[in-house]
């Protein structure tokens, strides 16, 4: 059946694979599995990509390689990897051919007959993604009927798993703007959960081209679009879409506006709203979900364990994508057991009265700032610096000199972020202290020195890992096992 559904798309079109990355070698695999011709065209040879590329080489798919494999494309149908931009010169000559630009994920949407549920944004995706998955999983459970996949930027890729995924299961994905550039299939129920800078290095310091792949996620298939009411960019694609339904415009998604600072359904619906719109908020120390008649209470907020507002917002956004699929009763059932996703303000161990919290996957300043809002209050020591993606620290040097006592610098940006800091105007006079390490380890081990009892130790580096660690997963893990290994 995978391999019938594969053959009708691809329809005798050849076939280019750029990059053979995580999610391409699943695609590599079926496509030569179907009998489909194929050409995998990476820098790296064959041999240098390991048993998996030597494999499908013996079962007759072509390599191209070196710094100029994707120079002459000769596929009619074109898979691009997430990290490969799709204006290089070879791409964009092909496409002028009359070549088809594609990806991994687009596949899987265009194949599946599974609902969808999508979630994309500067911060918050993975979490949002996850207790979307958790919600419908509950559910899928408590009727015991349809399975619930979770995959795209997390976790293993979706079509990898095309065969098992019935027309009753649910889809649940992860997508980065790398991935959302040229998707022309959009997914069932999508979500924004906020825009702010991030990636500058890679979207050519354009910020309308990141916010433009970000607005991707919302197609003609979109029966609803979950976002923020309290982000201007994310507010400004919303109010695009009432402003194109008020004049009539048929087929576009519902949308479901939430807020943590906003109080009511005329709040965040300011110039109205549109039938089947919706607002979630909180009230009285619940999230509510409102029509603009009536308020239905989804979760006490006293239920949510992992800290912070922003967890907050990450909560409402799941609850917006799953309200009408699930019953509610799911949200109180997995918000007591969800302690958070690895690498996202995890707290590895309390030793000597201090706390030690991994937040790996904070690679911009937005993510450390809301890292330090949600331990707000505490004495903080925090690890930043990393890989310079091009963005502005200063929204980080507010945040530091207003909540940190203590700051760790490491990695190529340690000098920005010193620049910002000390070039902030803080009314918290010597504060925070500044001190640079040699090396990740020795970053660790200043911060536990700095440490007060009662106080906690961060690592929220505000910026990516690639300067020093694979991802920031390898990053996270260093730490842990760094922290693990202290002396009692």
């Amino acid at each position: 059946m995978k391999n019938d559904l594969l053959k009708k798309y691809v329809n005798r079109r050849s076939c280019d694979i750029l990059g053979l990355g995580v999610s391409n070698l699943p695609l590599a695999r079926l496509l030569a599995e179907a009998g489909i011709s194929l050409t995998v065209r990476d820098k790296k040879s064959p041999e240098e990509l390991g048993e998996d590329a030597l494999l499908l080489q013996e079962k007759g798919v072509r390599f191209v390689s070196g710094e100029r494999c994707f120079d002459s494309l000769s596929g009619e149908l074109i898979f691009r990897s997430p990290g490969i931009r799709p204006d290089l010169q070879g791409i964009q000559a092909a496409v002028k051919a009359g070549a088809e630009l594609t990806s991994e994920i687009e596949l899987f949407l265009q194949l599946t007959d599974a609902e969808t549920f999508a979630v994309t944004g500067s911060d918050g995706k993975t979490t949002s993604t996850t207790l979307t998955g958790r919600f419908l999983s509950a559910e899928a459970a408590r009727r015991g009927e349809e399975q619930v996949f979770v995959g795209g930027n997390i976790g293993e890729p979706l079509l990898n798993r095309l065969e098992k995924i019935g027309k009753a299961d649910r889809a649940v994905m992860e997508l980065s703007s790398f991935q959302l550039m040229t998707v022309k299939r959009a997914p069932t129920y999508a979500a924004i959960t906020n825009i702010s800078p991030n990636h500058m290095d890679w979207h050519k310091e354009s910020m309308d081209e990141y916010l433009n792949a970000k607005k991707n996620i919302i197609g003609k298939e979109t029966k609803r679009l979950v976002t923020n009411a309290d982000c201007p960019a994310t507010a400004a694609i919303a109010a695009e879409l009432l402003h194109r339904k008020k004049r009539g415009e048929v087929g576009l998604p519902e949308v479901y506006l939430f807020s943590s600072t906003r109080r009511s359904f005329s709040d965040l619906f300011e110039d109205g709203a549109c039938e089947g719109d919706r607002a979630i908020y909180e009230k009285d120390g619940w999230i509510v979900l409102s029509d603009g008649a009536s308020e239905t209470p989804l979760l006490a907020v006293s239920d949510i364990l992992v800290p912070g507002k922003h967890n907050v917002e990450n909560y409402m956004t799941a609850m917006g994508l799953v309200c009408g699929s699930v019953d509610p009763s799911v949200f109180s059932a997995v918000a007591r057991e969800f302690r958070g996703v690895e690498h996202r303000l995890e707290l590895v161990r309390t030793l000597h009265g201090v706390d030690y919290y991994n937040s790996s996957i904070d690679s911009s300043p937005t993510r450390t700032a809301a890292a330090l809002s949600a331990l707000h209050g505490k004495d903080i020591v925090i690890i930043c610096g990393g890989y310079d993606k091009k963005l502005s620290f200063e929204p980080l040097a507010e945040a530091v000199c207003r909540s940190c006592r203590a700051v760790v610098l490491t990695g190529a940006t340690a000098g920005k972020i010193e620049a910002a800091i000390l070039a902030h105007p803080s009314d918290r006079v010597g504060s925070p202290e500044i001190f640079r390490a040699s090396d990740f380890t020795d970053a660790v081990l200043t911060a536990k020195a700095m440490a007060k009892r009662g106080g906690c130790v961060l690592l929220s580096p505000a910026c990516a890992s690639f300067d020093a660690f694979r991802n920031f997963a390898e990053r996270g893990n260093t730490f842990r096992r760094i922290v693990e290994n202290f002396e009692n």
